[in-house]
């Protein structure tokens, strides 16, 4: 009972969209309507308003850092482990993608799952940061250092044994569902026409 009351709780806080809320509440379009239409932090800086970016990436960042930080810090009191732990990383990711509160149209989780890997072990989660921060400053392609993160951090957390076997599990199932979110993008990428970090929304639609 208390896992599914665990899975239902991180997938509510994962359903809040903060590319739509931040946008809403300073007067934006909607990130749903421009760009990639991704509700994501990276798709809020093509407004041209990196204030709004990068509240959008805390908050992403922060839900799946606190659904898993409430299971990890509080859960043993209820006789919680960590099946509980990898549950709550599996739904608060799902509730990003497929909000409910939003028409089941999420972002792609990259910050989301960046979060819950902090929350996880810091050290596995700033190790994926790093590896996303490297690509990223190379390349100016959010999506390919998302990518590349996917594939580093069950890695990571194999070779360096950060967690159990349940939370690896979870960890895999996260890095193959952003993969599939970014399928576009792959697709864009090979073809030379994915957009860079900081293009305009205008230049990121005709590219779209």
């Amino acid at each position: 009972m208390y896992n599914l009351f665990v899975a239902v709780a991180a997938y509510l806080i994962g359903s809040i969209s903060f590319a739509v809320v931040v946008s809403s509440v300073m007067g934006l379009d909607d990130p749903r309507s421009y760009g990639s239409g991704n509700p994501g932090a990276t798709n809020v800086l093509r407004s041209g308003n990196k204030k709004a970016a990068i509240l959008t990436l805390i908050g992403d960042a922060f839900k799946g850092w606190l659904a898993v930080w409430l299971v990890v810090r509080f859960g043993p009191r209820f006789g919680l482990g960590e099946t509980a732990v990898a549950l709550a990383a599996i739904a608060v990711f799902l509730g990003h993608l497929y909000p409910v509160f939003f028409r089941f149209q999420g972002g792609k989780g990259v910050a989301t799952a960046a979060g819950v890997l902090l929350a996880v072990n810091p050290v596995l989660g700033g190790a994926v940061l790093l590896t996303w921060l490297i690509v990223a400053f190379f390349t100016r392609y959010s999506s390919l250092a998302a990518l590349a993160a996917a594939v580093f951090a069950p890695l990571f957390d194999v070779f360096f044994l950060f967690g159990s076997h349940v939370i690896a599990l979870a960890i895999l199932a996260m890095s193959v569902l952003l993969f599939w979110r970014h399928r576009a993008n792959i697709s864009k990428l090979v073809n030379g026409t994915e957009s860079r970090i900081g293009d305009k929304k205008k230049a990121a639609a005709a590219s779209k």
